[in-house]
């Protein structure tokens, strides 16, 4: 109960400290993490009560936080590539939105390949920054 409690400082602590482009990463392996145990909840047996349950929850999780980074998009400083990004969070909403009514892995399979590409290119964006490699910064996009 107590690692508990030194756990949800901690989560609480890093994200109070952490830049905004760290925030996003933060969201993307949020996204990743629910689309994980959506996953497991999957293979649960068809008998067991709360497989239904559990699917449900952790996909309406990734959406929720889909949700957030679409609402986050700077659509006047991001051009282009915010209004791309959003069209891209509602496919990963639509599709996850089909898992959840179909009781279907399919979708959630290929929403996280889909975030985990955007997750990893985000890492190296950031990773770039940080070591002053990068060259124009992105801008407009959350």
């Amino acid at each position: 109960m107590l690692a508990q409690s030194y756990a949800r400082t901690y989560r609480a602590n890093a994200v109070l400290t952490a830049s905004p482009g760290q925030l996003v990463l933060m969201l993307y392996d949020g996204i990743l993490t629910s689309l994980a145990l959506a996953q497991e909840g999957f293979k649960q047996p068809t008998t067991d009560p709360r497989r239904i349950e559990n699917i449900n929850h952790h996909l309406l999780k990734a959406q929720a936080i889909i949700t957030e980074l679409q609402a986050g998009l700077n659509m006047d400083a991001g051009g282009d590539f915010a209004k791309t990004m959003h069209r891209l969070y509602d496919y990963h909403n639509r599709r996850l939105l089909e898992a959840n009514l179909r009781k279907q892995v399919e979708p959630v399979v290929e929403v996280e390949r889909l975030v985990r590409e955007l997750r990893d290119a985000w890492a190296q964006m950031l990773t770039q920054q940080e070591s002053g490699t990068s060259g124009d910064r992105v801008r407009g996009v959350a």
